[in-house]
């Protein structure tokens, strides 16, 4: 079993920053990708970053410049750090995994965290 646990969300003023933490855990091989996906009231999930294990990133236009991904391999988790904070940036952010399981095949599968809120007040 995997579990991806994400911590660091909360209540910002614009222009403030929040950093968001997430953590894989369980039967991990080898994570690929790790991703922060975001949804905001009545739109879709869409990604905001997402670093390779070799370290490449990719940003969402909408955050290039201020939100910065990053990742500790040996601890199996991704960090989000978010910069001059936009009211247009709340949303609940998801952390997202490629992972090879221990003891399967060499198929990878994707895991979502639970959602940690972020809400920015003008």
């Amino acid at each position: 079993q995997v579990q991806l646990v994400e911590s660091g969300g909360g209540l910002v003023q614009a222009g403030g920053s929040l950093r968001l933490s997430c953590a894989a855990s369980g039967s991990i091989f080898s994570i690929n990708a790790m991703g922060w996906y975001r949804q905001a009231p009545g739109k879709q999930r869409e990604l905001v970053a997402v670093i390779t294990s070799s370290g490449r990133t990719n940003y969402a236009d909408s955050v290039k410049g201020r939100f910065t991904i990053s990742r500790d391999n040996a601890k199996n988790s991704a960090f989000l750090q978010m910069n001059s904070l936009k009211p247009e940036d709340t949303a609940v952010y998801y952390c997202n995994a490629d992972i090879r399981l221990m003891g399967g095949d060499a198929r990878r599968y994707a895991y979502w965290g639970q959602g940690t809120q972020v809400t920015v007040s003008p």
